[in-house]
């Protein structure tokens, strides 16, 4: 009889995977099974994923996937329409943006909050490099998300402005680490947690851009008893099989000022009387959150941007 037990995947290497089972971690390979039944999906085993491995062998293999209580995915790429499953059975993101070096993006903050509630995972902002922002720059971002509305924690990894107050945010739980190359999320979660030793890359000074230290999404344990887990700066994110109909649902800042539009399934794209566009016209709703939301809703794949669901043209 074979002799299976299950742990959590806490990295995704090429071939192998690294399970840690009771305070061990094995190298395991994923079975031929798994590929076979991906329906859609680029990869068959994720950060985060709870799996049955079988001793038998070397490696041991991995037998089957748990059903996951959650996940984070992307579609694979531009050319790859397949989903990826970036990270399984989290409690929480925290999307780290930088003020400075590289600077904030509001387009891919965005995008990972709308990919967040897509998922339905609890998100957080972390606006790291406090020390190098301009004057004004903080209080104003800061109230942009707030409005959303989302927890924003303000930290400078130099002098640990902030890293408390983000520990005690991680305690318990597992966390994800989600922003651009050179953000700070490895020198933070290195500041945090003493001993974890994850390389810090550095920004360069022509292009203002990080470099790519963290090739890989990794799970660390932390002694508050949580689990963080340390992502890859992705560049272009776009979610899997969305349509037209629900991009404006990942904006929910939107929702007090969407039901006093003209039509109850207004797009805020063309439309007349569109309420968002009139809030946004009066400051009222950030025009950056709104140059996010039409950036993503121009995205939509062809297949899927008629739908039911659309509203009527201004000649109906």
């Amino acid at each position: 009889m074979t002799d299976l037990r299950t742990g959590r995947v806490v990295r995704v290497d090429a071939k192998v995977c690294h399970v840690e089972v009771d305070g061990e971690v094995l190298l395991a390979s994923p079975r031929g099974s798994l590929f076979e039944e991906l329906e859609g999906r680029k990869n068959p085993i994720a950060v985060g994923d709870l799996v049955e491995i079988s001793l038998d062998g070397d490696p041991v293999g991995i037998e089957r996937v748990l059903e996951r209580r959650n996940y984070l995915g992307r579609r694979a790429s531009s050319h790859d329409p397949r989903e990826q499953v970036l990270v399984a059975n989290v409690d929480q993101l925290f999307v780290v943006g930088s003020l400075a070096q590289p600077g904030f993006s509001s387009n891919r903050t965005d995008r990972i909050l709308a990919a967040c509630c897509w998922h339905e995972i609890p998100a957080h902002l972390v606006l790291n490099k406090i020390d190098l922002a301009r004057e004004g720059e903080l209080g104003r971002i800061r109230a942009t998300y707030e409005a959303i509305p989302i927890d924003v924690i303000e930290t400078c990894a130099k002098d640990g402005r902030g890293v408390d107050e983000l520990a005690a945010a991680m305690a318990g739980k597992v966390s994800v680490f989600y922003g651009a190359s050179g953000a700070g999320k490895s020198t933070l979660l290195n500041r945090m947690q003493p001993g974890l030793d994850i390389r810090e890359g550095k920004v360069s000074k022509y292009w203002k851009a990080g470099r790519h230290t963290t090739s890989h999404s990794q799970l660390h344990a932390l002694d508050s008893g949580g689990w963080a887990i340390d992502t890859p700066g992705i560049r272009v994110f776009r979610l899997h099989e969305l349509r037209r109909c629900d991009v404006r649902d990942l904006f929910p800042d939107f929702e007090p000022f969407q039901t006093n539009c003209k039509f109850p399934n207004c797009t805020h794209d063309h439309e007349p009387d569109c309420a968002v566009f009139d809030a946004v016209d009066a400051e009222e709703l950030a025009a950056s959150r709104y140059s996010s939301y039409l950036e993503m809703l121009e995205e939509v794949d062809p297949e899927t941007a008629l739908d039911e669901d659309a509203p009527p043209s201004d000649d109906e």
